[in-house]
């Protein structure tokens, strides 16, 4: 019996033959299950899990799924991460109103995720090609933030992180750079893991691949490390005793705004409630105090029922009270407004919402969204927004104002920094979304935030779960859902500002940057590319080689 034996570099030996089509089938199948999983882990990172370090293996595991893949690749598995993220991550949206406005919202933003995975897909070839990704995926999310209908930035991996080591990194650079060192963690784990197996293979390594590994993975925990001296929760300006008032609703879901004198009423007696404690020594004399959004969605400039409450209650606790209502003017657009109301004196000052809620607040392309859901129709009147910046002065404290779903835009809270706010409040309204996750997700921002700027933040909500936050993000009182309560705390105030807040979108802009110029190189590397093989082909047909 004889063998012939033929070189792998034999330009004789015949081709090996193509993939079958189940060969190629179980792997594509691996990649979009691993795909769904990545997403998956993402969402298992918010809270209300303490589970932040998921975020880590589900970035590494993304990363496995799309380095090396073509762009369109990239896209499809991209959509499958975005949908294993954001379908549960968001499944408080269709709480009352069916699942079709939740499958709808969830497809659109998992279509921005897809976008982005085909960029990192992209950048996936070049070296160092973690940083790039981190980048790319950082630009994904300030675009998601910003558009359509003035952005959507819920599912921000920085969001994901009020428990995390990489924590810190707020201080320095705002959500944006917290966002992207995370981000660049996770996939710097897989390219450990990928030059792991590599060297196991061959028992060589570039020296450089080993370093560039190594600072991808470290240098976002140093950094954190590095910025802890930034998270300080010291009384720089004093202290202010302040308190939040929980009234509660009557009943669950988007019945609350037919509720309105009754959730009027139990805010109010909350309050009373509260004055009384306060005289019998019970608790201490707030210096002011903070009603939710919507606490009042009869307008008191118009409803004498209303105003005669609203001014009783604040009358009895003898404060400064912020009042969440609903301003309907004879003309135009109804406004959602924080109205600064003293006592002896009724309302002296107004803050519009400036980030109104598109599909909830105000209804685009309302015909097209009737296709969706007939709860459209729920609003009747649009509301409009504000232009001005809010900043009360509380009894001499300088309070930023920050409404519900503002506080997931980052302009919306620096500004009221940047306007000299000592202490940062986020009244809010989550009744319609019932006992799901979304005022989780929500208060984990307002502790994001805390660090970002570094002020005490207090978040007032109509039905939970309000709280209390320090600086330096740790929640020291807070609330149950759906259960009437009144926190009085005394919080530290801050006037000096955090790099982040200084910066203002400069890190953002410098991580744009830094995606644009990895998109540029793939693209320039493409065209070089296709150059190379026009013209080595064209030397084949003249008969060179």
């Amino acid at each position: 019996m004889s063998a012939t034996i033929t070189s792998v570099d034999d330009p004789q030996q015949p081709a090996p033959a193509p993939a079958s089509p189940r060969g190629r089938l179980i792997p594509g199948l691996v990649r979009s299950v691993a795909a769904v999983v990545s997403g998956v882990l993402l969402y298992l990172s918010f809270p209300p899990r303490p589970l932040w370090w998921l975020v880590l293996p589900g970035f590494a595991l993304l990363g496995w799924v799309l380095h090396g893949r073509r762009p369109r690749a990239g896209f499809g598995l991209g959509l499958l991460a975005g949908l294993g993220f954001m379908l549960p991550l968001l499944h408080w949206t269709g709480e009352e109103v069916g699942p079709v406005p939740w499958l709808a919202l969830a497809a659109a933003e998992a279509l921005f995720v897809a976008v982005g995975c085909a960029g990192i897909s992209a950048v996936s070839r070049l070296a160092c090609w973690p940083l790039w990704a981190a980048a790319v995926w950082a630009l994904d999310e300030g675009i998601r933030a910003r558009v359509p209908f003035g952005g959507f930035p819920w599912g921000k991996i920085a969001f994901g992180q009020a428990d995390s080591v990489f924590l810190p990194l707020a201080a320095v650079g705002g959500t944006p750079l917290l966002s992207f060192a995370v981000v660049l963690c996770g996939f710097g784990l897989h390219e450990a893991l990928r030059r792991f197996r590599a060297y196991r293979k061959t028992r060589e390594i570039p020296r450089g691949a080993v370093a560039a590994t190594a600072a991808c993975v470290l240098a976002p925990v140093a950094a954190a490390f590095a910025a802890w001296p930034l998270v300080d929760d010291s009384a720089e300006d004093g202290t202010a005793t302040v308190a939040a008032i929980q009234g509660n609703v009557p009943r669950l879901g988007l019945d609350f705004n037919a509720q309105r004198r009754a959730v009027l009423d139990n805010h109010a007696r909350r309050t009373e409630q509260l004055a009384r404690d306060v005289k019998a020594g019970k608790a201490p004399r707030p210096d002011f105090v903070l009603w939710p959004e919507n606490s009042s969605d009869l307008d008191p400039y118009l409803n004498v029922d209303a105003r005669y409450v609203i001014d009783n209650a604040v009358k009895a606790i003898g404060a400064p009270t912020v009042i969440g209502a609903v301003l309907a003017p004879d003309t135009g657009k109804l406004r959602n407004t924080l109205i600064q109301w003293e006592p002896g004196k009724g309302p002296v000052a107004t803050y519009d919402k400036r980030h109104i809620q598109p599909f909830g607040e105000y209804i685009p392309m309302r015909s097209v969204a009737r296709l969706f859901s007939s709860d459209v129709d729920r609003v009747r009147r649009d509301f409009g927004p504000g232009s001005k910046v809010g900043v009360f002065d509380l009894s001499g404290t300088p309070v930023g104002l920050v409404t519900c779903y503002e506080a997931a835009f980052d302009d919306a809270v620096r500004d009221t920094v940047d306007h000299g706010a000592r202490l940062i409040a986020v009244p809010s309204n989550n009744a319609t979304f019932g006992r799901s996750e979304m005022t989780y997700q929500q208060l984990a921002m307002s502790r994001v935030r805390a660090v970002e700027h570094s002020r005490s933040v207090v978040v007032p909500v109509t039905s939970g779960v309000s709280a209390i936050i320090r600086p330096d993000g740790t929640v020291v009182q807070r609330t149950k859902l759906f259960t009437p309560a009144a926190l009085v705390d005394e919080v530290p105030l801050r006037s000096s500002q955090t790099p982040a807040t200084r910066l203002g979108v400069l890190p953002e802009a410098v991580l744009a940057l830094i995606a644009a110029a990895g998109l540029g190189r793939t693209v320039v590397r493409a065209v070089r590319l296709r150059r190379a093989g026009t013209r080595h082909r064209l030397g084949s047909s003249h008969g060179y080689s």
